[in-house]
């Protein structure tokens, strides 16, 4: 590991409270390491009775998700993917759970999200197919094992319990 200040390469010191810790000899500091943050949004219709499912260039079916870019919010960042990916316009949000992700080093925030009646209009580059199912075809057909599963179970029981 690296300071990502200097570039020196850094050391493991005991940090109060915290036990070993990356800390850079050159600046004097705690260095605690960086990672990405990215949302990931179920995204249900204006009748909160369907949930968007895509397929991603990838091959798998999963909820809709995406980076958050420095300066950026995370309900500003849901309303540009959704945007970006599905041609639809953002309603309402509502924050659910978070979940890391260790494939890509990332915190994933999970939140719903009810969005404007209108046609799809997927991105090619992210997207290869997208379509509305209910909530137990969802489940039905949301990647197994995945973190977007993770989050569908929970983003389910919420709509199911009338609290969104």
């Amino acid at each position: 590991m690296h300071c990502q200040e200097c570039g020196n390469k850094l050391i493991l010191k005991f940090c109060e409270n915290e036990g070993l810790v990356p800390y850079c000899e050159s600046c004097g500091e705690y260095r605690f390491p960086p990672f990405k943050t990215a949302v990931s949004m179920c995204v249900v219709n204006r009748s909160l009775d369907k949930i968007l499912l895509a397929r991603h260039t990838n091959g798998q079916m999963l909820l809709l998700a995406g980076y958050v870019k420095k300066g950026e919010s995370a309900e500003k960042t849901i309303a540009r993917e959704i945007r970006e990916e599905t041609g639809l316009n953002v309603i309402k949000t509502k924050y659910v759970a978070s979940r890391y992700h260790e494939p890509r080093n990332v915190l994933m925030l999970n939140f719903l999200v009810s969005v404007t009646d209108g046609d799809l209009k997927c991105n090619p580059d992210e997207i290869t197919e997208a379509g509305w199912f209910s909530f137990d075809d969802a489940l039905q057909n949301v990647t197994g094992d995945s973190t977007a599963a993770f989050f569908l179970n929970a983003d389910v029981t919420e709509l199911k319990k009338g609290r969104f």
